[in-house]
């Protein structure tokens, strides 16, 4: 049986442990964790859905940490990241909050139960998971929390790892780290230990999905989808982007989605350039509306996908629907060349070239890997391949969003588009089922 410990060896009642059936449905209405509705289970269930096994994804994710942590020869990683916290613990705490203001932690050993540092007052969080070895705290050494006193708080948290590290590595002195306030670096230099970049552990293991992963995500991306088309209901002139964005939130958190990662919805001139994020603007009949998800759905999974639409029931003018069907050729053709074992460059090579004049405004990317949230790799477009591109190679389970963003420079309208796609032995297989625009592709 774990043993929760916070403080001064505060323990949490084992009886107080959520009651979830294996696969994850609650079985009672009073469980600790945030995860999917009964509307989200139904609506799985009609779509012929299975949601996952969550022990057994909790089992594999913390496998796929431990097997880069033996890679490295590492005494154990230490996560600071919310969304590596979530991937090696599956426990979630204010993630928003948390990511801005390093509460939380947790030492990932090379075998064996995840040590979790959690905010004060906050073990029951985590009181059913059994691969929560132990919760402690100490992992708060941030300004606003521990002001003139960092460096001491920092100084005793680094003892507590120092600690974890002879326990499971002996005298391995080798600790891969994500992310870490400075003074907390400082302290485990000042200890002898040699850091090791954990980005680069985590980012690897989060990559591959196994089928049980990928039934979490469909359920995540289904979810997601039914709040789109909840969101598409409320687009009629007259309303302001800002209500159009309201509904597709509302409709994410009824089906037990977490959270927004942007605002990215814009209509009409506002949709050129990219990247505006919604206002106040009343949307007119006959304007363009594009927007990108970034939505982190049921079982903390991204739902990573952008759509464009015309407001009223208006036909596409010649120029929207070029837009349009330049996106849509753009994604579909890149889709059907990612293979696995393709070179990421490769890849950028073989890519459909968008016609010049939508080159200057193009997105940032071809495709990115997509799982809790953005995630490796990073394909790049030709232009941005000496500055930021970088080697690697497509494998079978990972999954990609496929992007395009449309728009002249001087125009008055863009066209966003992007899929969700998994890598498989035959190819890719796209996840997302949003459907597109049949006005505007015809």
């Amino acid at each position: 049986m774990n043993s929760f410990v916070v403080g001064s060896n505060r323990k949490i009642d084992p009886s107080r442990r959520a009651h979830l059936r294996r696969d994850g449905t609650p079985a009672d209405n009073d469980r600790v964790e945030i995860g999917p509705t009964g509307l989200a289970f139904s609506e799985w269930q009609e779509a012929g859905l299975t949601p996952p096994d969550l022990p057994s994804l909790r089992e594999y994710r913390l496998a796929r940490l431990q097997e880069q942590i033996i890679a490295h020869d590492c005494a154990g990683l230490l996560l600071f990241d919310p969304l590596n916290i979530r991937y090696a613990t599956d426990s979630t705490n204010m993630q928003l909050w948390i990511a801005h203001n390093a509460a939380r932690a947790c030492f990932v050993p090379p075998s064996g139960k995840v040590i979790l540092f959690d905010f004060h007052s906050c073990a029951h969080l985590s009181a059913h998971l059994p691969l929560v070895g132990e919760v402690r705290s100490g992992a708060s050494f941030f300004y606003f929390e521990t002001g003139n006193r960092t460096d001491e708080h920092a100084a005793a948290f680094t003892e507590q790892i120092l600690a974890l590290m002879k326990k499971y590595g002996g005298r391995n002195n080798r600790l891969a780290v994500d992310k870490i306030e400075n003074a907390g670096y400082a302290a485990l230099l000042a200890k002898g230990v040699e850091i090791l970049d954990g980005q680069d552990l985590s980012e690897h293991a989060r990559s591959i999905k196994n089928e049980n992963e990928l039934n979490a995500i469909r359920c995540a991306i289904h979810a997601c989808e039914q709040a789109v088309a909840e969101m598409r209901a409320a687009v009629r002139p007259g309303v302001s982007e800002n209500d159009v964005w309201a509904a597709l939130h509302a409709g994410s958190i009824r089906r037990g989605g977490e959270w927004i990662e942007t605002r990215i919805l814009s209509s009409g001139p506002r949709t050129n350039p990219w990247f505006q994020e919604c206002g106040p603007r009343i949307m007119a009949a006959g304007d363009m509306l594009a927007f990108d998800t970034d939505l982190v759905s049921t079982y903390g999974y991204c739902c990573d996908i952008s759509r464009s639409w015309i407001v009223g029931d208006v036909p596409p003018t010649d120029t929207q629907k070029t837009l349009y069907q330049i996106a849509y050729e753009h994604v579909m053709t890149n889709i059907g060349m990612l293979q696995p074992g393709m070179r990421f460059d490769e890849a950028t090579k073989k890519a459909h070239r968008l016609p010049e004049a939508y080159r200057p405004l193009r997105y940032g990317v071809l495709a990115h890997g997509i799982g809790l949230c953005d995630e490796y790799p990073c394909i790049r477009y030709p232009e941005d391949v000496e500055k930021h591109g970088y080697d690697g190679t497509l494998e079978v389970g990972m999954t990609l969003c496929v992007e395009a963003y449309i728009g002249a420079e001087g125009g008055t309208e863009g066209v966003k588009l992007e899929e969700q796609v998994v890598i498989t032995e035959k190819g890719a297989e796209i996840l997302s089922r949003y459907p597109f625009e049949e006005a505007m592709l015809s």
